[in-house]
């Protein structure tokens, strides 16, 4: 919803002061210059990408419409069922959770938390590792490397999309640039032409210049601001899950293990300590 705002607001913002200033709106509607700087961003995304990332810009950019998940409630949601999962390991054994780990879509335990379990990749995360919890043949130490590495590797892989993004935003002025010399060569072409068609050749050439611009600094280049912000959330709902972790395989009982992960969360999620034991012990 804010994107579609803030779209509005950049319309709505240029077209009004230049309509004041004296501008005709239909000077600004040049479709062959719309199709040089759209193609050429287009061609140049294809060629700098491969296919997996090109993929993921298009998976990724309808999302950003829908706003994003990771509020305080599944933030509540996560901690909840990381506390009923490892108090029920507590009390009755690591291999007392393994039916859930091993078949998570069937567990009664984890179908409580419908938010959660639809993040299959924080899914997939924690239940990688409580296997190897249940299998007991890693020490924390080597464990909590291992999750390092592979949230790393996550990280940069959820950053590609808008490094890709981000490269076409850049590109944009120049390919409006590009839009802008064919149209100044149009011009040249007809030069002992009446003054006022030439006058309309420039003044279209010139929009190209503007919509390059535009729409790289006030559209492609903040949507690409706003996949990172996304894959950020994305990696700290992740890091919620290895604190948890590694809290109680450094020997804490679960009422605190999960104060650990709530330690961790962003300040504008994060409830207080009061109301997590609340909400914990209340589901």
């Amino acid at each position: 919803m804010l994107i579609i705002l803030g779209a509005v607001i950049v319309v709505f913002s240029v077209l009004t002061g230049y309509t004041l200033h004296g501008g005709h709106l239909a000077i600004l509607w040049q479709p062959y210059e719309i199709i040089i700087i759209g193609g050429a961003a287009f061609g140049g995304f294809l060629i700098s990408n491969p296919g997996k990332v090109i993929k993921q810009v298009g998976k990724t950019v309808p999302s950003l419409f829908k706003g994003t998940v990771y509020s305080k409630a599944i933030y509540m949601e996560l901690l909840a069922m990381l506390y009923e999962l490892f108090y029920k390991a507590q009390r009755e054994g690591l291999l007392a959770i393994e039916s859930d780990v091993d078949d998570p879509d069937n567990s009664e335990l984890f179908q409580k938390y419908p938010k959660v379990m639809a993040q299959h990749e924080a899914m997939t995360f924690l239940t990688d590792y409580l296997r190897l919890m249940v299998g007991g043949s890693m020490n924390p130490h080597e464990l909590e490397n291992l999750m390092d590495l592979e949230l790393e590797t996550l990280h940069q892989e959820e950053e590609m999309p808008a490094t890709a993004l981000n490269n076409v935003a850049d590109a944009m002025p120049g390919f409006g640039i590009i839009a802008a010399l064919l149209g100044i060569t149009v011009a040249m072409g007809v030069i002992d032409g009446p003054v006022a068609h030439i006058g309309e050749l420039v003044a279209a050439a010139l929009v190209g210049t503007f919509l390059g611009i535009l729409a790289g600094y006030a559209f492609i280049g903040p949507m690409a601001t706003a996949m990172e912000h996304r894959a950020r959330e994305r990696a700290k709902f992740l890091e919620i899950i290895k604190v948890t972790i590694m809290a109680i395989l450094n020997g804490y009982k679960p009422v605190l293990a999960v104060e650990f992960g709530r330690k961790v969360m962003y300040e504008n999620e994060r409830p207080s300590f009061q109301e997590l034991e609340d909400h914990v012990k209340g589901k």
